[in-house]
Formats: C-alpha cells, structure tokens, sequence
C-alpha cells in the first residue's frame, strides 16, 4: 500500500481550529515535510491549489503558496518520491500548464503528476474576474475533459487541434513532449466526478469519513470501482486520512477534544456559504461533502486519532478494503507528525514494509 502526504501549502494545515498548531506556508517547511515524507519512504506528496481562504480568528487558508512554483522547487531537492501540483483549470490555459510539467518532468523524470481541480468555491475565481458563472457548475467537468485531453495530446504528439464547446486549439505545439507519462490525480466525490477520473485519471482520492472508523470510506471505493468498469481502465483509490497520535489513546483523544473546543465558526461558515452555492450538486459531490456541519472543523475528512499502536492497526484496516492502492496523511503537526509516524507507527504497520533512509 502506498502513502502519501497532503503538504501544509496553505496555512494550519486542514483544521479550522484557533487551539490546533498555528504556522504560516513556506518553502522550507514543505520541503522539510517532503524530504522527511522520502526518508521514510513515502510513495508520494501532493500540494493544493486554493487562492482565497476562509478567514475567520485563524484566518484559516487566508495564506498559500502556489503548487506549480513549489513543487517544482522541491523536485529539485528530491530524489525518489513522486510528487503532485495541482492546477484549477479555470486559471491557467490547458497548453501552458502541459509545458510547466514537462519542464518539471526534466527536473525529476517520472516522479511528477497534476492533480485536476475543477473548482468549487465560487469567491476564490470571482476576486480574480475568472468565474465564467453559475451554470459552470453544471458543465465543469466537460471543461476539465477537453483540459485533459488538450494536456495527453500535447504530452503525446507534441501538438493538438480541437474546436471544443470551451477550448480552441489550432495546430497547437509543444517540444519537447515529456519522457515520461505524467499521471493524472483527481478528487471529485460525485457519481459525475468519478466517472471523469475513470476516463482520464490514474488515481482517484476519496475521502475517509468518521472518527476512528477507518473501513467507512469503502462504499467511495465501490463507486470508483464500477465507474473504471464501464472505462476499462485500472483506477485505484488514494484514501485520505488525518492522523493525531500520542503515547496512549487518551492522550491523542485529548488533543482531538482541544482542536474541536477551538473550532472557527467564522472561516466555517464561509465554507458552507460556498458549498452551498451549486444548487445542483449531489449529497456526494466534494463541497457537500467537506463542509457537513458534524465534521467540518477537518473538511469532514476520515480521522484516526489514538496511540501509535492503535492508528498503526487502523491504517492497516484502512488498506484492506478491495479497491484502495494507497493512503495520504495529513497531520495536525506536519513536522513532529512525520517524524512520530515514521519512527513508531509505521513499523508497526502490516501493510507497510519500507527501509527508513539514514
């Protein structure tokens, strides 16, 4: 089983909690986070794209970095773990973003990928005079198809040519084309979202729900996998989960409790304001999803709190359920949370079986 890390790009991380641990994004921290994540032998590392936070007392992801600029920085100071930027395709043009990877594919050849975000928060693209309207809700993934399939041509022929609903394309080049195939991540939860990861994608994230109930993400899996039936296509499922240990259960139950006693109504009630603004989503689409109110202060992300033994053997059951090829952590320390994992969850980790670099 794979695993990966949700790099802290935006500030605090994924609680919205004036009580959890307080930083700002900098290079040197996801770099640290990075190389730690390859010390011990972590498959992957993935940055968000987000360019309006939610306020609030914690000013909860008021501060981020960019993905391309970073990762592309950190590729260079890597040398074994794959690593993922992501890009908001209403922000940059399909062509430019296939030629920004190919740059990033000769920096670190074969250990670069994009995930694909086709946006769900009206206010990050408004302040930008970018958001093409309400009715994008309903035709944002066949925006993200031909984005995508604008990206595997030019990385495949080094030119395309398409008259599309959204793109224009005349005799478009690019050279070099990679030497390598850049893999295609996505997130959508919807029916809708996953049957576009089925057709383009070579891994589809699903979020973990609950607390300590790391199997109930499994009904995402059944979903993903009979979307890659009808397609044909081999698509596995990256799992996220948070991850808050201590020396025994009570003491990471504790700090649960504290980040939970310090929630930030404020930044969460923007959330739900802008989750609330597609009124044709599905329960299951990603903005519902992240933003129910008995969760929220995590995205309603699946969270395993509990001793190293105890998120050791969660996380193994967590990679049983048929369908899933890896998970990506976040933590509620980024630092001191790799560190803890590396050295005494993961060895006590059945699905597990890396050799920590010196």
């Amino acid at each position: 089983m794979d695993l990966g890390v949700f790099i802290p790009i935006g500030n605090n991380g994924w609680l919205i909690s004036t009580t959890s641990p307080q930083y700002k994004p900098s290079f040197e921290l996801n770099l640290e986070v990075c190389q730690l994540a390859e010390k011990y032998g972590f498959e992957f590392a993935l940055s968000m794209i987000k360019f309006r936070g939610f306020g609030g007392d914690s000013e909860f992801w008021d501060y981020n970095l960019e993905s391309f600029t970073l990762m592309s920085a950190i590729a260079a100071r890597t040398e074994r773990i794959k690593l993922f930027a992501s890009t908001a395709v209403l922000t940059l043009p399909p062509a430019v973003v296939a030629r920004m990877a190919t740059t990033v594919d000769s920096v670190a050849p074969g250990r670069f990928g994009i995930n694909i975000v086709s946006g769900w928060a009206p206010g990050e693209y408004s302040q930008m005079g970018l958001w093409p309207g309400d009715e994008y809700f309903a035709q944002r993934y066949d925006y993200s198809t031909e984005y995508v399939t604008i990206m595997q041509e030019l990385w495949a022929n080094g030119t395309v040519t398409m008259d599309g609903e959204f793109f224009q394309m005349d005799d478009c080049h690019m050279k070099p084309i990679p030497s390598n195939k850049i893999e295609i991540v996505c997130a959508g939860q919807s029916e809708r979202g996953m049957a576009f990861c089925a057709e383009f994608g070579d891994y589809q994230f699903i979020l973990g729900t609950g607390v300590n109930t790391p199997t109930a993400y499994a009904p995402g899996n059944v979903q993903l996998l009979a979307a890659a039936e009808k397609t044909g296509r081999d698509i596995g499922s990256y799992v996220l989960f948070m991850v808050i240990t201590g020396d025994t259960d009570e003491e990471a139950m504790a700090k649960w409790k504290l980040y939970n006693d310090g929630v930030d109504t404020k930044a969460l009630a923007w959330m739900a304001d802008q989750a609330d603004s597609d009124a044709t989503a599905d329960a299951s689409g990603t903005a519902k999803t992240i933003s129910l109110p008995e969760g929220a202060i995590n995205f309603n992300m699946g969270t395993l709190v509990g001793s190293y033994e105890s998120v050791a053997r969660m996380l193994d059951e967590a990679g049983s359920v048929p369908g899933t090829k890896g998970i990506m952590l976040t933590f509620d320390d980024f630092i001191d949370g790799l560190k803890i994992f590396g050295e005494k969850v993961q060895p006590l980790m059945k699905t597990r079986s890396v050799t920590v670099a010196g």
